[in-house]
């Protein structure tokens, strides 16, 4: 099953969504069904300065009083799901070049691991995740090698994400054409998973008992 997850890495129900998404396509894989997952870019804000800001303040100026309401109940809500937000220290950051890495990382097999280590390095670490400084230690911790390409396919797969008309993230594309938006609970994508398998004959198979006689590619043994 192909799913591909739009989001961007300084949406606190984007990192929400990541993790309960992947604890649900683990249950999936448990089944004996097959996951590739592909990390997709949103920019919340596209227009935002390269070098970052106290995320507090940004926050002001678009939501006023209830920014500092709204982070508390995201907090709490990800305290629940063993996450740590701080938005103390939490820095305001153009995440194109985030995205790039991740389009990098992606390539060597590393693009969840990558984007869950910018979630935590923005949420939890309180680091510029627009810093190219920062960009290239995170990449070192997750063993990615970056020599600077991506660029063009992060604004590639920006262009598609308008032209499908996604404006909210995270967003869950199932095989290109079936969509479950927001951080959903756990048993919601674990339902969501199971019914695209179905609709598209990828229901794995529940063993029910250990095998003990049966036939392999063909021959019996008797």
């Amino acid at each position: 099953m192909k799913v591909e997850i739009f989001s961007d890495v300084v949406c606190p129900w984007c990192y929400i969504g990541h993790v309960r998404f992947g604890r649900a396509a683990e249950r999936f894989r448990a089944k004996g069904g097959v996951i590739d997952v592909t990390m997709r870019p949103f920019q919340l804000d596209p227009d935002a300065p390269q070098q970052g800001e106290p995320v507090i303040p940004a926050l002001e100026r678009k939501f006023g009083q209830n920014a500092r309401q709204m982070t508390r109940r995201v907090i709490d809500t990800a305290t629940d799901e063993g996450l740590e937000m701080h938005y103390d220290r939490a820095l305001s950051a153009n995440t194109f070049e985030a995205h790039r890495l991740i389009e990098v990382a992606g390539r060597q097999g590393h693009g969840q691991e990558m984007a869950e280590r910018l979630f935590r390095a923005h949420f939890s670490d309180g680091l510029d995740v627009g810093d190219a400084g920062v960009l290239r230690g995170l990449a070192g911790e997750v063993g990615v090698e970056d020599g600077g390409q991506g660029a063009e396919e992060v604004r590639e797969q920006l262009g598609r994400a308008r032209a499908l008309g996604i404006s909210g993230v995270p967003l869950f594309l199932f095989e290109g054409k079936y969509a479950v938006s927001g951080a959903q609970p756990e048993d919601t994508f674990a339902a969501a998973i199971d019914e695209v398998a179905e609709r598209t004959g990828q229901t794995p198979i529940t063993q029910l008992a250990a095998p003990v006689d049966g036939c392999d590619d063909g021959y019996c043994a008797v």
